[in-house]
């Protein structure tokens, strides 16, 4: 019986790694009924939104779901499509992890981290008020009386909230992977010391859910500063970081400069019953239907989607295949091409073809 999956191409140079992605996961052999849907700024003209209501009814039928990077229309509508889509769907949990793979340029080898951040609260959630609004000075009024503190006038104003229910569910999933995925230490990153009600809240709740993982996995706490130097300086001494919204967006693109850049950082959003799977990187739509950009972060989120979905065999023999192709460094495009040998790099088509020929070997 096949999976009904639904793909979200998405815009910029979203559907040409969108179909590279689609040909290397149907020639592992797992049988999907691919349920296509369009959001971005492609399909604005037509349906009057970047996203419209039947990808979101798509998603919740077929609770699995793989997408294209989306350009979100700058002043129009959704302040982004990707976060809208994660609130929609209570896709909580980020899963973005950061592995090393020979042959691709980096400062760095053997880096194996995974970075779990929570997506629905924080400094993203989208609580904010504009300068000079008169519903902004009412807030900076209502601040300053309860807070004895003053704010500019002319000041914007965003909301940080952090709750214990979206904590526990964070740290508790960052710790279930940690189990099921034989990794050995969590680390807990916050500014606690600074934002003592918000971020010191959610390092709080972290300590209480760590307690019943004693014994199965380390635990330690970071401050997101010291956090980022740590990494750069010692990043081997790290495992599965567990963040906030707005420092999980950070941390992992740092994470992923440590193994070559976003063009090999594949992610996941997770909720109770939906989940995901997009890469991190943005649709750079300067590069639309040139075939050259690499298709890498795309087809290892693919990858994430295969072991979701219990096709553990089928997703090994994909990332194995990408990871000959890359380190044989002859069918693979200009960014994981050595800077001398630029020349011979071939087109995002070709490299699929490529990973796909290295899989029937």
């Amino acid at each position: 019986m096949a999976y009904r999956i639904t793909l979200i191409p998405g815009d910029g140079v979203g559907p040409e790694i969108t179909e590279a992605t689609r040909r290397c996961v149907e020639a592992t052999g797992v049988k999907i009924k691919w349920d296509i849907e369009h959001a971005g700024v492609d399909i604005m003209e037509k349906a009057g939104t970047p996203l419209p209501k039947s990808v979101l009814e798509s998603i919740r039928k077929n609770k699995i779901a793989l997408k294209g990077p989306i350009t979100t229309p700058i002043g129009k509508g959704f302040r982004s499509v990707n976060v809208a889509l994660r609130k929609e769907l209570d896709l909580y949990a980020c899963l973005r992890p950061c592995k090393s793979y020979r042959g691709v340029r980096s400062k760095y080898e053997n880096i194996d981290l995974v970075i779990v951040r929570e997506n629905t609260e924080d400094l993203y959630a989208g609580i904010e008020f504009e300068e000079g609004k008169k519903d902004t000075k009412a807030i900076i009024d209502e601040i300053e009386k309860y807070s004895g503190k003053s704010i500019n006038s002319d000041s914007g104003i965003s909301i940080k909230p952090i709750s214990i229910t979206g904590t526990k569910r964070i740290v508790r999933f960052a710790f279930d992977f940690a189990v099921k995925n034989k990794r050995k230490k969590i680390t807990v990153v916050t500014k606690a010391n600074i934002m003592k009600y918000t971020d010191g809240l959610f390092l709080a709740v972290a300590k209480q859910v760590a307690e019943k993982y004693q014994g199965k996995i380390e635990y330690q706490e970071m401050l997101v500063d010291n956090m980022c130097m740590q990494l750069v300086q010692k990043p081997e001494l790290y495992d599965v970081l567990v963040l906030p919204n707005l420092y999980g967006d950070i941390i992992s693109d740092l994470c992923a400069g440590l193994v070559g850049g976003l063009g090999m950082a594949p992610g996941a959003n997770i909720g109770k019953e939906i989940a995901l799977f997009e890469p991190t990187h943005g649709s750079a739509p300067k590069y639309k239907g040139m075939n050259k950009v690499n298709p890498a972060a795309m087809i290892l989120s693919a990858v994430l989607m295969l072991r979701y979905i219990g096709e553990k065999e089928s997703a090994e023999k994909l990332e194995n295949a990408v990871a000959k192709v890359i380190d044989e460094g002859k069918n693979v495009t200009y960014d994981l091409k050595q800077n001398s040998d630029i020349h011979t790099a071939v087109g995002t088509s070709q490299m699929a073809d490529a990973i796909i020929g290295a899989m029937g070997k």
